[in-house]
């Protein structure tokens, strides 16, 4: 019985590698013990190398960021989150509701909101989420 191609014959592999050729437990052993020797020591040399790139990661990021500037009493719009949109709108629904009023400042862009017959939203609010709102 013919499959469309050739039966394929099995091809003996004599040739190893030079590691599995010339590998002994010993040396193995050996060198784990080295390796486990210096992991304190590279430890010690990659805390220098990780402090330096986050400064640099760090200063990167404030140089390119614009500090939003909002104070007490600014009036902002508040991004709707996918939990607090109307599943009937759909993708007409509205990014942003407001007008908020803002109430207090907690940490530098960290704001607690109201609405503007001055009823407390629940959470504080980051900056991310907010925008100016402008009449």
């Amino acid at each position: 019985m013919t499959y469309g191609y050739e039966a394929m014959v099995p091809v003996k592999v004599s040739s190893g590698s030079l590691r599995r050729d010339h590998y002994t437990e010993e040396d193995a052993e050996f060198n784990q013990r080295l390796h486990l020797d210096l992991l304190e020591e590279a430890r010690e040399n990659s805390q220098p190398r990780l402090a330096a790139y986050q400064q640099r990661a760090a200063r990167y990021y404030n140089k390119k960021v614009k500090g939003q500037l909002l104070k007490v009493g600014d009036l902002v719009l508040r991004k709707v989150m996918p939990n607090t949109k109307n599943p009937h709108h759909g993708v007409f629904g509205a990014n942003w509701e407001g007008p908020y009023k803002i109430k207090a400042v907690f940490w530098k862009g960290t704001y607690h909101l109201e609405d503007l017959e001055g009823k407390l939203v629940p959470r504080a609010w980051n900056a991310e989420h907010l925008r100016k709102y402008y009449q």
